[in-house]
């Protein structure tokens, strides 16, 4: 409906009459209201009835703007009025008219659209909101109107929409209000009277340490939330409200759990949050909320709590989860049984992945505190497993543990796994590390891959090849700082490109499997307690000092860990491969080049890697390979003279596992003896043989406690594991009838040499071929020796 029109002073200051005209539109009203009554009460006849309301008939034009101010407010306030869209208009009347009817009053005339009318509008409003002049014209000759009818229908219709979707808008938003107002009071009814999810009972202070983390995430999300809606709101209303966060969210006295957003559990993480144009010009708040992954974040800490609940259950049950298999000798899992007890918390495993999960149970000589230490500091974890782990990072820290512990230390972590052989690629991850205390002096370290929830929040993803279930260990101490640790892998993994000799010993969770990993951190720990030990084991060089003891330990360290980089070709290095038709099939040959490393010499350097299978045990083939003595029947760059061990360092109980130097006698005049830095290691999941020629009085300068940084040195070396089921090894059969596998070694030759001293030299094809030979001649050297060239 049309309300336009405005009150005529037509003599002497007092309000004669009212003369309307239906030109302004709805829209209009309430400016056009607020200027009308702004020149009634600034004019002289209203002054003057105000003081004498008796007099004239100015009390007339006094009520009558008070009845205009009250049909206003009524509109306002009506649906009825709304819901004609302007479909009733008031006649207009032409300025003749006006000027011959300034004496008598006239009386309102109103016109209703016909029901025709009405649904030929809406028809078109449907189609088009703001129609041009040219439309408006067709239509109103089409329904007998007159255009400014038709346009301020148009005009009306609008401003109803409007006002409608405001009013649904502001429905909503009390309704979100209302759902804040009742999930925060929940909250704060569950923080003052804590209940034990176990027993049922009141729940212990120290025992909310995660609950406290979830809440505190919850709560920065809602009040997130609740400032969004206040901030709505106050568009519409019009005004701020402020008051209306503290009204519904009022902190809470004596109360650990604060509901500021500031102290959220990470570490103070906080920032300003500026509401964008969505929300109104000129209207933004500055909170301190939650950082933009938020919703990230408290997705990685429901996954952190299932993954957790997930590995406490695998390494506590037994059968039927675990079956022991007396034809591996060691546990298998159910997976029917898996399957009926835990919903997979990373999603279904893709196409054509297969799933490889062990668990081993062992005590090593280390307490809890300082292995949950170890696992959660990235450098120190990858110091622990050298030989597993080629790479590894700390990408995120959602939170940092409460207390001073690590206690609820959640962070997202990448790492690169390795199987020491060419024909394995390494194992890429992405995946989130949560440690929590479960008891006194136990502690429990998961981890599991985050690809799937990235994918999920549309971060940026690549091809997976490898997901890491609930995968990790729990440590219980034990008397004299030992502790039982329970490790549990669990993984699903891209078959396609490993090669066909190790597809038994990864399905079957040997190769990257809890007993790797339970051998590796045995025999690290053993090696971490000789070396602090003040006593001098049986069997070291006491002329060695102990300075000296640690630096060529420290150079022993980035031997083995170049060895491995050149093996695996991981990214600790950028290598370059070569595709040469001269190069046999199972070798892989690589190359880069060396510039500004102290530790190593400068120019291009080739790496020639291969593994194969021989029926030897991998104790034999350990003790063989590192026998100074026996150094000469495979070793075809020592001269063919015997070896002298001059030094030795032990790292372990077992006299394999050392650091030794080696020298070569000259077998005449034209030799000059040379000096060979050799480890050696060995454990339940495979052994190592590492050496480098190295610099006479380099080595005198590292014995003597000097740096070993400066060392230049190229490792080749021995990688050897236990074959799995499935392998290509003979059968026997006994007396009975029953036969059995003949187990074997697979065994990985890998050289590093210096093929120019120029960097910028080209590589020749001489050089590939030399390598590639010396490599088929060791292998076949080491088969002769142990009489298996068949």
């Amino acid at each position: 409906m049309n309300f336009g029109g405005s009150l005529n002073n037509s003599s002497g200051g007092g309000l004669g009459g009212a003369t309307i005209v239906a030109d302004i539109p709805f829209s209009n009203n309430m400016a056009a209201a607020g200027a009308m009554a702004q020149n009634i009460y600034n004019s002289p006849g209203l002054s003057l009835a105000l003081q004498q309301p008796s007099i004239g008939n100015q009390g007339d034009g006094v009520r009558m703007g008070e009845n205009f101010e009250a049909s206003i407010g009524r509109r306002s306030r009506e649906e009825e009025h709304e819901s004609r869209s302007g479909s009733d208009n008031i006649d207009g009347v032409s300025g003749d008219d006006q000027d011959a009817a300034n004496n008598r009053p006239r009386k309102k005339r109103y016109h209703r659209h016909t029901p025709q009318q009405i649904q030929e509008l809406e028809a078109l409003f449907k189609e088009c909101p703001h129609p041009d002049e040219k439309q408006r014209l067709e239509l109103s000759k089409r329904l007998c109107l007159e255009t400014r009818q038709v346009k301020f229908w148009f005009q009306n219709r609008r401003t109803q929409m409007k006002t409608q979707l405001e009013r649904h808008e502001n429905s909503l938003l009390r309704q979100e209000n209302d759902k804040l107002r009742a999930e925060n009071m929940s909250i704060r009814e569950a923080m003052r009277n804590p209940i034990c999810t176990n027993c049922g009972g009141p729940a212990i202070i120290g025992d909310l340490s995660l609950e406290e983390e979830h809440l505190r995430i919850e709560n920065a999300r809602l009040k997130d939330e609740l400032d969004r809606v206040c901030a709505l709101a106050s568009k519409f209303l019009g005004r701020p409200l402020s008051s209306l966060a503290t009204s519904i969210a009022p902190p809470l006295p004596n109360s650990n759990l604060e509901l500021g957003v500031g102290s959220n559990g990470f570490g103070g993480l906080s920032t300003t949050l500026p509401l964008g144009p969505d929300f109104g010009g000129g209207v933004s708040n500055s909170l301190p909320v939650v950082p933009p992954n938020g919703v990230e974040r408290s997705m990685f800490l429901e996954l952190a709590l299932a993954a957790m609940d997930e590995l406490v259950k695998m390494a506590q049950t037994d059968e039927p989860l675990w079956i022991r298999s007396l034809e591996v000798g060691r546990e298998i899992l159910n997976h029917d049984e898996y399957s009926r007890m835990f919903t997979p918390c990373i999603g279904i495993k893709p196409a054509g992945f297969l799933t490889e999960a062990s668990r081993q149970t062992g005590v090593v000589i280390i307490n809890s505190l300082a292995l949950v230490e170890t696992l959660m500091d990235s450098n120190r974890w990858a110091e622990m497993f050298p030989c597993m782990i080629a790479r590894t990072s700390t990408t995120d820290v959602i939170s940092s543990g409460m207390g001073g512990t690590r206690n609820g230390a959640i962070q997202l972590m990448h790492a690169e796994l390795q199987l020491l052989s060419p024909l394995v690629p390494v194992r890429e991850v992405n995946f989130l590390r949560f440690c929590k205390q479960h008891a006194e002096g136990v502690w429990a370290v998961v981890d599991v891959s985050i690809d799937t929830l990235r994918e999920t929040s549309g971060a940026p993803t690549t091809y997976v090849k490898c997901r890491r279930l609930p995968s990790g260990c729990v440590v219980q101490d034990m008397p004299n700082g030992y502790s039982k640790v329970t490790w549990v892998e669990h993984v699903e993994y891209d078959e396609s490109q490993i090669h066909h000799l190790y597809r038994p010993l990864l399905s079957s969770g040997i190769g990257f499997g809890a007993q790797r990993w339970v051998a590796a951190l045995r025999r690290q720990c053993e090696c971490l307690a000789i070396l602090m030990s003040s006593t001098v084991p049986t069997g070291d060089h006491t002329a060695i000092t102990a300075s000296g003891r640690r630096s060529m330990l420290k150079l022993a360290q980035r031997m083995t860990g170049n060895f491995c980089a050149g093996v695996c070709a991981s990214t600790v290095h950028k290598w370059n491969k070569l595709n040469a038709g001269n190069v046999d099939e199972d070798v892989r040959v690589m190359t880069r080049k060396s510039v500004d490393n102290p530790g190593e010499p400068p120019g291009i350097v080739l790496s020639a890697a291969t593994s194969v299978w021989l029926p030897v045990s991998p104790q034999r083939l350990f003790d063989f390979l590192r026998d100074e003595r026996l150094r000469s029947e495979w070793d075809i760059l020592s001269n063919g003279g015997p070896m002298q061990e001059i030094a030795h360092i032990a790292k372990g109980q077992d006299h394999g596992n050392c650091v030794s130097l080696l020298r070569s006698s000259a077998m005449n005049a034209n030799q000059s003896s040379m000096l060979i830095l050799q480890e050696t290691c060995m454990d339940a999941g495979g052994s190592l043989v590492v050496y480098a020629p190295v610099d006479i009085p380099a080595m005198q300068v590292v014995m003597s406690g000097g740096d070993s940084a400066y060392v230049a040195l190229l490792p080749s070396g021995f990688a050897i594991i236990p074959d799995g089921p499935g392998s290509p090894g003979p059968t026997t059969s006994n007396g009975n009838g029953d036969s059995h596998r003949v187990g074997g070694s697979l065994l990985t030759v890998a050289f590093q040499i210096l093929v120019n001293s120029l960097p910028t030299a080209k590589l020749t094809v001489e050089s590939v071929e030399t390598v590639n030979n010396l490599i088929s001649c060791t292998v076949q050297k080491i088969k002769a020796a142990l009489q298996c060239e068949s």
